[in-house]
């Protein structure tokens, strides 16, 4: 089971390496979108800026986009969650557009979200084991899906209840670290990782990303 964590250029990976290989994952760490989606599952990790990390995509995403959408198995974390959206508040640039919908400034008087937090979930095989789950936040942006139908998980923050987690296909988004949410989160990777250890054995051809 060999998983990429797509390197931005910012941020430390180094937890979130840790988490997945405690998973039982061999980790690929690439910049390379043609070696990511080779393999058998994407992360898209929460380090950096929404646009440094939009102008890591290819010039056409469509190939991305359409290898998540044929059910490539991937997990955006945090940024890599706002990444799966058209567009951000925060910066200029055009994320993968997987999920309809924009990222927007988190209306609070306290800005970043910081620490920890409740998480209600939806029943979704990534949250399998994490009931009353507590998770670790650090985050100013928030998603917002034209479809409600993607949202999996929620989390209120000064009387704001925001979307904490999507999904799209085999492709899931969690605002918060679950690198960082002790054992629960920590379940949510293993459950990432068997869920897309399943999909390795008959997933799609990859296609070509182009530059």
């Amino acid at each position: 089971m060999n998983v990429a964590l797509f390197d931005y250029g910012a941020g430390n990976l180094h937890s979130l390496n840790k988490a997945l290989e405690a998973a039982g994952a061999d980790v690929t760490i690439t910049s390379d979108w043609n070696e990511a989606l080779g393999l058998d599952g994407l992360v898209l990790p929460g380090v950096g800026a929404f646009g440094h990390a939009a102008r890591a995509l290819p010039d056409d995403i469509a190939p991305i986009r359409s290898r998540l959408l044929a059910g490539h198995p991937c997990l955006g974390i945090c940024l890599g969650m706002q990444l799966l959206f058209d567009a951000s508040d925060e910066s200029d640039g055009h994320g993968i557009g997987l999920i309809s919908g924009r990222v927007r400034l988190l209306e609070a008087a306290v800005v970043p979200h910081m620490g920890w937090n409740d998480v209600e979930t939806v029943r979704d095989p990534v949250f399998d084991g994490t009931q009353q789950l507590v998770a670790y936040y650090a985050n100013s942006y928030v998603c917002e899906p034209e479809d409600p139908v993607a949202a999996i998980a929620w989390s209120t923050y000064e009387g704001r209840r925001f979307v904490a987690g999507v999904r799209a296909a085999r492709t899931w988004g969690v605002q918060f670290h679950p690198e960082k949410s002790s054992a629960p989160g920590r379940r949510i990777i293993s459950n990432f990782v068997r869920l897309a250890g399943d999909f390795a054995h008959g997933g799609p051809a990859t296609p070509e990303v182009g530059s």
